[in-house]
């Protein structure tokens, strides 16, 4: 029988990750088959664990939703906030978010119960590509773009150098592989322009398309497989977007 580190089967119940799975495990609060537990115990499907005295351990297959998240809805798990995606999708299975995406932002966003691709997804040194539709108040300058393109600083960095293209005089699409706190505002502010509208319109492989605002679909098995090759040597890290 398969068996895996306790850390990595709490972390793909979607209780938490596995980071902080070691802390509950060193201040003794994780048990195994009632019995408290140290770091690095190896369990298999067939063993109880329990947090808090609540069993964790679920059968419960992998799942993969592409969201589209409309303005208003906070990117958050924690149900007392109001307006929080979870409690919006009102999903049958606990589900949480991959990133986040402004409350003011609407567009594309992942949802699983799957605590091992969230990090792999959010390690920032994998450049996954994320593209945007933004609306902002003044005309578009064939210097605003090239300003955009090439750099700009916020948040004692200097933002990555992505693809910008101008689609009309309020309009322009960017292409991201960074996922710094309101990056896109944050930038365009710089500039003197105030975003009016945000819409991320892609993740890696996966559009939004037809998805209708607050709606949402499952990966296709193909799509599935795509991320999972494009993450393949990802390792876990703190959140990068």
């Amino acid at each position: 029988m398969e068996t895996k580190r306790l850390n990595k089967a709490i972390s793909e119940t979607g209780y938490c990750s596995r980071r902080a799975a070691d802390k509950l495990i060193e201040e003794g609060h994780v048990k195994v088959n009632g019995k408290t537990v140290g770091l690095g115990l190896k369990v298999t499907a067939v063993d109880k664990i329990s947090i808090h005295g609540q069993i964790v351990t679920k059968e419960v297959v992998n799942i993969y939703l592409a969201f589209n998240k409309p303005v208003g809805i906070t990117c958050t798990t924690d149900t007392k906030i109001r307006g929080n995606i979870v409690n919006y999708i009102n999903y049958p299975e606990r589900i949480f978010p991959i990133g986040r995406l402004d409350k003011p932002s609407e567009g594309l966003i992942f949802m699983t119960n799957d605590g091992d691709i969230v990090n792999k997804i959010l390690r920032s040194k994998n450049n996954h590509e994320k593209e945007y539709i933004v609306t902002v108040d003044k005309k578009i300058t064939a210097s605003f773009i090239k300003k955009m393109e090439n750099g700009i600083p916020i948040l004692d960095t200097i933002t990555d150098k992505c693809n910008v293209e101008k689609i009309n005089d309020y309009t322009f699409k960017i292409i991201l592989m960074q996922g710094l706190n309101r990056q896109i505002r944050r930038m365009c502010e710089q500039l003197g322009y105030e975003v009016k509208k945000l819409k991320r319109i892609r993740i890696m492989n996966i559009s939004l398309n037809n998805i209708k605002p607050g709606k949402y679909r499952s990966f296709t098995k193909n799509e599935l497989q795509t991320i999972n090759r494009l993450v393949g040597n990802s390792s876990k890290t703190e959140e990068a977007s």
